[in-house]
């Protein structure tokens, strides 16, 4: 009888998963970039910009997306190579 040889690479997820995982956290990182800023510089003059479409809108969704895509990364079965 044959044995399977089982390589071990000793990561705990594929070489797909982490790609994947660099990817989400790209867009993550956009995200926040997008949510940052607004401020005023005079703390006695209110700024409307704070309330603009990009920070309220745009982007939440893509920190969404971007934690979802994070969870499939992680949870996506790695392809077999034989």
């Amino acid at each position: 009888m044959a044995k399977k040889e089982i390589q071990e690479t000793g990561f705990a997820l594929g070489k797909e998963n982490y790609k994947l995982m660099a990817i989400g956290f790209a867009i993550i990182v956009v995200g926040f970039i997008l949510l940052s800023g607004g401020g005023s510089d005079d703390p006695n003059v209110f700024s409307e910009e704070l309330f603009s479409f990009r920070r309220l809108t745009i982007a939440p969704i893509l920190l969404f997306v971007g934690f979802v895509f994070e969870i499939y990364a992680i949870m996506k079965k790695p392809k077999d190579n034989n």
